[in-house]
């Protein structure tokens, strides 16, 4: 059921990853939680930029173009689905290290899960004010570790111990993939594909 596990991931997460455990809804169901997840920073994103403006704490508040905002927005979109489907390979191609056997149905599961609180705080961005931004994404990508730790021995069925080293390498995959992202943002914005402000 599309997005069935989500109050529980917050309310009781520890029990909601054995539910997905035992459940394995399988990957069109992982797919479509993606989909419509990862259109909640990209539409919020695109509402900030072209219809309330973003406050960077000097001067008045900035504003994309209305077209510009709708191809940052279609491009975070995309990043934003490619990043968890590359972290579900990660976790996959991983797995055999710490002595998991996933399928790749399951480390999607893990990847799609884990990632919703930093897709949840695209709501953050109503409010288009930095400093309120930078304290709501640390917020998200903080539960979203916790996810992942307390997630990772649940659903590739591997004692803690392992569960806890195979977590911080996947953090650690995390935060080299979103560099990667941001890097090939700072490069297609030099070739031309940077935003366009309203004068």
């Amino acid at each position: 059921m599309i997005l069935n596990h989500l109050w529980g991931l917050y309310a009781h997460p520890r029990r909601e990853w054995k539910s997905i455990e035992r459940s394995h809804e399988g990957l069109s169901s992982s797919l479509i939680h993606i989909l419509i997840i990862a259109l909640i920073p990209s539409i919020c994103g695109y509402f900030a930029a072209a219809h309330i403006g973003w406050d960077i704490g000097a001067g008045d508040p900035i504003y994309l173009t209305k077209a510009s905002a709708l191809k940052m927005a279609g491009a975070m979109y995309v990043a934003l689905i490619v990043g968890v489907f590359l972290l579900a390979y990660l976790t996959h191609w991983m797995a055999k290290t710490f002595g998991a056997q996933p399928q790749f149905s399951q480390a999607l599961e893990l990847a799609a899960y884990t990632a919703t609180p930093m897709f949840m705080v695209g709501f953050a961005a109503l409010y288009p004010v930095l400093w309120f931004l930078m304290v709501a994404g640390l917020v998200g990508i903080t539960y979203s570790v916790y996810l992942l730790y307390s997630g990772v021995p649940i659903l590739m069925n591997i004692p803690e111990e392992r569960g806890f080293i195979y977590a911080s390498s996947l953090v650690t995959c995390g935060l080299v993939l979103l560099v990667g992202i941001m890097a090939s943002s700072v490069i297609l914005w030099n070739y031309g594909f940077g935003p366009a402000y309203v004068g």
